[in-house]
């Protein structure tokens, strides 16, 4: 196991000449400041008038300072040079007009003003220096160069185990990888010319990342890193001898010991690491069955109630980013899991009575081919024949355009295999477009009283005046009954989440962009999925086996690009710009609106909401009118367009009264035998259970 560690000491002296460069020195900012040969400093009005240049350096600066009356020279030195030796100046006029290479003597006269601007600039690079101290030290993170080891360290956070996510990389074999475990690591306290290792242990876990430090720094932590345990350079003890690399101790503490060969052997005895075919195992939980020009049916992010073919364009870590077939330019796109149900094999909308967009291409593309139906996710088989869902019975869903929010809604039509279509009461189109397509054993929807019974608002339809919201007094006037409790699905499984832990979430609402999120709420099954940076309204209701949830750590191991936590001044900026823009259509569109995260840095594409009016359609498109802008943006930061969130009752909290729940199960349950949870918590409700209501006291 030792056999790669080597002892040879590190050659710490080095030599290195530079010469003076005769290059051109690049424009500098206007506003930089200009250092003069008496020691003053003038700065540039940043473009008004006011400025000069001398006739005989050709330095540019504030008019007021130039000597003699004319202004015509930066010093006096300038102006006896020019007055003494009329052929130095012809040379600088050559120069600056003809544009020709300058001679010898020109450089000469150039040396005194190119020491000044140097020493300018040297000043301006520190004073940028500082102001980005000062702003790193007022906040914890900034928009650009996010990093997760700072954000964790800064706040002691803790992050959601890798085990937690079932359909990430090495999601299923994760293992007891905890802290403590040792290995090897490329040595970067070194100054060889080659790559060498040295061995870590792991100080602290967050998610995909771990916090390393060099063994025999014992307690100093003045070295210790955050790296990527995926990552290509990380080993288990022991591949270095069996690779033939070198194990050289960091410089910092080589003098520490004199044979680091028994210090190692005394340190590791008993000591874990990782599998040895960890890498390997990496590799192959990295590979996806899903490849380019494979052709899929998915939901039509204008019309939610029906689905079209699309071509997966690109597939990162398992997310495809799907192409309309019918897009000219591929700009028309929508990005979604592997494993997402709104993704579906050619040929399964017509099998089971759902709507379905004909594409105006009659030929496949070449090289397009039909995406082999076993490569989707499976769901529960369910048995239809006896009592079953009904069209127009009520129950409780979370709105597919609004997902921080669970709504009143209604079963519109009961499709084939389990599915549902469900429209959200008081919003929907008159043309049923914005029916939305669930599975029966589907998490997101929940039989009547669920929010009541688990304290969660429950929001009523739109224009609905009898508030608080009481369910039976909504089904008598409604004439309707409620969906049977035993339908839904009862299971809970053991997802390991707990309030406070830190991962990477899908904004649903714009499914391109992978943010920083925390868990802030669970109930049983269902987590509540906080933006940092942003206000409670933003949250969404997500499942725990949700396939848009990811570990801290999977943007970087995956190339994605994560979107770091809004800072409070871009919080304040699009608060403000977003109660301009609910002013501005107040008279437009009544009623509450849907709304849109746009965190910063996030450009609006196709996947924002409608308002909603009775006869507007509701869609993941954003306004129609619009054209979204090409996919290749996203980087670009711009001034956001969202429209305002829904005027949800913010003093409405429903009615927890014992008499309520017992009228629920006397006229809803009817005499059926079901077993409750007896008083769960929010953090009690992690646990296989038989279903998911709190029994009242």
């Amino acid at each position: 196991m030792f056999d790669g560690y080597d002892s040879c000491s590190e050659d710490t002296s080095s030599s290195s000449s530079s010469e003076e460069s005769e290059e051109e020195v690049a424009p500098l900012p206007s506003n930089l400041p200009i250092i003069k040969n008496n020691g003053q400093v003038y700065t540039y009005p940043d473009g008004k008038s006011g400025m000069a240049t001398c006739e005989m350096c050709g330095m540019v600066g504030v008019r007021d300072a130039f000597y003699s009356k004319t202004k015509r020279f930066c010093s006096v030195s300038c102006s006896r040079s020019y007055s003494s030796n009329s052929k130095k100046a012809s040379i600088l006029a050559r120069l600056q007009v003809t544009g020709k290479p300058p001679t010898k003597k020109a450089k000469v006269l150039q040396k005194q003003p190119l020491v000044a601007k140097l020493a300018a600039y040297a000043q301006y690079q520190a004073t940028l220096q500082n102001q980005a101290k000062t702003k790193a030290g007022n906040s914890a993170v900034s928009v650009e160069g996010f990093s997760w080891g700072n954000y964790i360290n800064s706040n002691s956070f803790i992050a959601a185990p890798v085990a937690c996510f079932k359909h990430a990389p090495m999601g299923t074999c994760w293992g007891d990888i905890s802290e403590n475990v040792r290995i090897e690591v490329p040595n970067t306290d070194c100054s060889l010319p080659t790559k060498v290792f040295w061995i870590a242990g792991i100080i602290k876990l967050a998610g995909y990342n771990a916090l390393l430090r060099y063994e025999g720094f014992e307690n100093d932590s003045s070295l210790d890193f955050w790296c990527n345990i995926c990552g290509s350079d990380i080993h288990p003890v022991g591949w270095c001898a069996a690779s033939g690399k070198p194990l050289v101790p960091p410089r910092t503490v080589q003098h520490k010991y004199t044979n680091w060969k028994a210090f190692l052997v005394k340190r590791l005895t008993g000591a874990k690491t990782l599998p040895p075919d960890f890498s390997q195992k990496v590799s192959e939980s990295m590979q996806y069955p899903f490849k380019p020009c494979m052709r899929v049916e998915v939901v039509d992010k204008r019309h939610l109630c029906r689905t079209r073919v699309a071509v997966v364009e690109s597939v990162i870590g398992g997310r495809l980013r799907l192409v309309y077939e019918e897009s000219e330019d591929r700009t028309d796109d929508f990005w979604c899991h592997m494993h997402s149900p709104l993704i579906h094999h050619i040929g399964w909308s017509r099998s089971i009575g759902h709507r379905f967009k004909r594409s105006d291409i009659t030929k496949k593309q070449d090289g397009h081919f039909d995406t082999p139906p076993h490569l989707f996710a499976k769901v529960k088989e369910v048995d239809q024949s006896g009592e079953w869902f009904k069209e127009g019975m009520k129950l409780e869903a979370i709105d597919p355009l609004n997902l921080s929010t669970i709504c009143v809604a209604t079963i519109r039509k009961v499709l084939a295999d389990g599915f549902l279509m469900i429209g959200i009461d008081g919003s929907e189109a008159a043309d049923g477009s914005d029916w939305f397509c669930y599975h029966a054993t589907s998490p997101s929807i929940f039989p009547v009283g669920f929010c009541e019974i688990n304290m969660i608002e429950l929001t009523p339809p739109r224009g609905y005046t009898k508030l608080p919201f009481k369910w039976f007094d909504y089904l008598r006037e409604t004439g309707s009954i409620a969906a049977p409790v035993k339908l839904f699905n009862k299971d809970v499984p053991n997802h390991g989440f707990r309030v406070g832990m830190k991962l990477e979430a899908v904004d649903l609402m714009e499914p391109r962009l992978i943010c920083v999120a925390t868990v802030t709420r669970i109930i049983h099954r269902l987590l509540r999925i906080h933006f940092d940076g942003w206000e409670e309204e933003y949250d969404q209701w997500v499942d725990c086996e949700s396939p848009d949830l990811y570990p801290v750590g999977w943007c970087q191991l995956t190339g994605y690009q994560l979107q770091p936590p809004a800072s409070q001044s871009s919080r304040e900026s699009q608060s403000a710009s977003s109660k301009q823009k609910k002013k501005a259509k107040s008279q437009q569109y009544k009623g509450h609106k849907k709304k849109r995260k746009m965190p910063v840095g996030k450009k609006p594409v196709s996947l924002s909401s409608l308002p909603m009016t009775g006869g507007v359609r509701r869609s993941f498109s954003g306004d129609e009118e619009l054209t979204p802008p090409p996919y290749r943006t996203l980087p670009a930061q711009t001034a956001l367009e969202a429209f305002p969130p829904p005027s949800t009752s913010r003093e409405f909290r429903p009615s927890l009264k014992t008499v309520t729940t017992s009228q629920l199960k006397e006229e809803l349950l009817d005499g059926e035998d079901y077993s409750f949870l007896q008083g769960a918590s929010d953090q009690e409700s992690n646990g296989s259970a038989t279903f998911y209501i709190k029994q009242e006291p």
